[in-house]
């Protein structure tokens, strides 16, 4: 990519997802002792996506673009996108939300946390809404994502996604599932493309 070594790193995750998922503290675990360096963020993500948003773009306010990068898994992986877009930063993407106010147009009402049942919000009919506005036109300059997509993912399309990132570096694979179990595997290729092993 041409670019200066990456020296700040957010995560961003999943719809009912935390900073608690395996993902996220796989990453956190190697950032923490392989490059304690690197400023980290994996914020708990508000439920409104235009809150999210404005979260994400609140943390990276101040950091350098040129040295910046963004991870995002499932509807983590589409406010990655909106993030790249507006940032240009580089981005991986970990079996990205394509259409998420379609898809989540099912789950409107009382949600629970996938790391905590326990834990409840209120998924509005307005997300829907927020989702369709903050939706990227298109994905420019496609050198700079890497997207991880299961043909087992088991919530969205393997093709929708791949059609979306279409151009971009994919790491296309036969099986696996929505919560790429296996993320071990991959860690060293999302390592790789950030350049930050």
């Amino acid at each position: 990519m041409g670019r200066v070594g990456i020296t700040h790193l957010l995560y961003l995750h999943g719809f009912r997802s935390s900073p608690l998922s395996t993902k996220a503290r796989r990453m956190a675990d190697w950032v923490r002792s392989h490059r304690p360096d690197l400023v980290w963020a994996c914020p708990q993500l508000p439920p409104s996506p235009r809150d999210a948003v404005a979260l994400a773009r609140e943390l990276v306010a101040d950091w350098p673009r040129d040295r910046m990068a963004v991870v995002g898994s499932s509807l983590g992986g589409f406010y990655a996108t909106v993030i790249a877009e507006q940032s240009g930063c580089p981005a991986v993407l970990l079996n990205p939300a394509v259409d998420p106010a379609r898809d989540l147009a099912a789950h409107i009402g009382e949600q629970t946390a996938f790391h905590d049942p326990g834990e409840r919000f209120f998924f509005r009919a307005e997300y829907v809404d927020e989702l369709r506005a903050l939706t990227p036109a298109e994905v420019t300059r496609p050198e700079r994502y890497f997207a991880v997509i299961a043909k087992g993912d088991e919530v969205l399309d393997w093709r929708e996604m791949s059609s979306r990132y279409a151009g971009c570096h994919v790491k296309l694979l036969a099986g696996g599932d929505h919560a790429l179990s296996d993320f071990d595997t991959h860690l060293g290729d999302v390592l790789a493309f950030l350049k930050i092993a």
